[in-house]
């Protein structure tokens, strides 16, 4: 039986699906016992609970691509400029190749979200 999140990349293109995948390991590798939740609208979520105020990060799926969103991103000190959009907490990076996800700039920007969201609400 296909996972939630096997169920909703079916909907999308295979590099989408690629990419989504991609995406999951990173911040797996982050978050190993990160909580999984899978909004059918086209997100993932993943957190240290079960709140929104728990989430750290989202997959978020579109039919042209991928991005990572980062909960607390407008509050995430981001030196290269990878963060995009305007809200007033939510920022979120777009991941146009797998080679993106390896960036170190990236990869610094994700430490310091789940660094930052384990400082504020620590798991016990």
């Amino acid at each position: 039986m296909a996972s939630d999140f096997e169920r909703l990349l079916s909907r999308y293109d295979p590099s989408v699906r690629r990419l989504a995948r991609s995406a999951r390991r990173l911040v797996r590798r982050f978050l190993p016992r990160a909580t999984e939740q899978v909004d059918h609208g086209g997100r993932i979520g993943y957190g240290i609970g079960a709140r929104m105020s728990d989430t750290v990060c989202v997959i978020l799926l579109s039919k042209s691509g991928v991005k990572l969103g980062l909960y607390d991103g407008a509050n995430l000190s981001d030196p290269t400029g990878l963060l995009k959009g305007a809200g007033k907490r939510h920022r979120h990076v777009p991941l146009p190749t797998p080679a993106t996800l390896e960036s170190p700039a990236l990869v610094a920007l994700l430490r310091r979200a789940v660094t930052a969201k384990y400082r504020e609400r620590p798991v016990t």
